[in-house]
């Protein structure tokens, strides 16, 4: 049986629903440290355990990082950007990393929120820039920021990524889950990290969702244990038509070269309001199976759905289905 994983959030972090989660087939769950951390989670992580037990199960527990991801920062409500208006990034307004203002020029688009806001820049300044909305929604604190067509290098891990990593084996975090990742040296960075928090036995997945990611592919095989096929930002830092022949074709290199890898994003979206999948999204699991997945992996469905066992019931049932036509 191959891997399923749930992401933890308000929707599924009681004792009862993580047990029944666990008892649907999930293995374990992703914990997004871009919005908590570790010592903050502690309550959540003893419900997580402790529901694994009741399922006669161990939880697999994976922390994504907040590495050199971009993100907005806190903001005081969520905020709705209607089409057409205007809106301060930096200074005043949405406050975002000071590190993407020298790379600002007028028409540089921005893609929040896993693309699903667009701005675009009208001016830009050292410290803030102005844009407009071109497809609007409403905006969370802590939600990415991509820039197509730029390359930044923020740092590889932040103070709070390492501040996590030295909680890890106490918690029983049995993966680390580094985004962003651009080559080797972010890998070796992180390996450098868990050995010096005596946690080298903790496992590392390299999420690749951007196109540097894509081109490193190579020389990042060998240094991880997972690739993770992350569809949410690798398919801002491209046309969405291309993004399914880049996951086949990272399959293609991980199975080549004996890596396991996983597939994650918006797997089941639909199921976040809706008890019942769409068609295209049970063959989306379905066909990550047969592509030789060793791991598929829900995220806003379990975090802040509706149905969260029922998520990890459909994506059980499809892995398994997939399987049997394998004969596996």
């Amino acid at each position: 049986m191959l891997d399923i994983y749930g992401t933890l959030g308000p929707r599924c972090s009681d004792r009862a629903t993580l047990a029944a989660m666990f008892a649907a087939g999930m293995s374990g769950v992703r914990l997004n440290l871009s919005h908590v951390t570790l010592r903050r989670a502690e309550d959540q992580i003893a419900s997580l355990h402790a529901a694994a037990a009741d399922a006669g199960k161990t939880a697999q527990l994976l922390i994504d990082m907040q590495g050199p991801e971009l993100r907005v920062g806190a903001l005081e409500e969520p905020l709705t950007l209607g089409d057409g208006a205007s809106v301060t990034l930096g200074a005043g307004g949405v406050p975002v990393p000071a590190l993407i203002f020298p790379a600002l020029v007028p028409g540089q688009e921005l893609l929040l929120d896993d693309g699903k806001l667009l701005l675009e820049i009208v001016s830009a300044g050292e410290d803030r820039a102005s844009a407009r909305v071109l497809r609007g929604g409403v905006l969370h604190s802590r939600k990415s920021i991509a820039l197509p067509g730029l390359t930044l290098r923020p740092p590889t891990m932040t103070d709070t990524d390492l501040a996590n990593i030295r909680l890890a084996k106490a918690c029983g975090v049995t993966a680390v889950m580094q985004p962003f990742v651009r080559d080797r040296a972010d890998l070796e960075a992180v390996r450098a990290a868990l050995d010096e928090a005596g946690a080298p036995d903790i496992r590392l997945f390299a999420k690749i969702e951007n196109l540097e990611g894509v081109r490193n592919l190579p020389e990042l095989l060998s240094a991880c244990d997972e690739i993770v096929i992350a569809r949410g930002d690798l398919g801002n830092a491209m046309p969405l038509w291309k993004l399914p022949r880049v996951q086949k074709e990272i399959a293609a290199a991980c199975r080549e070269a004996k890596r396991p890898f996983m597939v994650v994003t918006q797997m089941l979206a639909s199921m976040e309001h809706s008890a019942v999948p769409t068609r295209a999204e049970v063959s989306d699991v379905f066909n990550a199976v047969l592509d030789g997945a060793s791991s598929v992996m829900v995220t806003g469905e379990t975090a802040v759905g509706d149905y969260p066992v029922e998520v990890i019931r459909t994506m059980a049932n499809t892995v398994s289905e997939a399987l049997a036509y394998m004969g596996r």
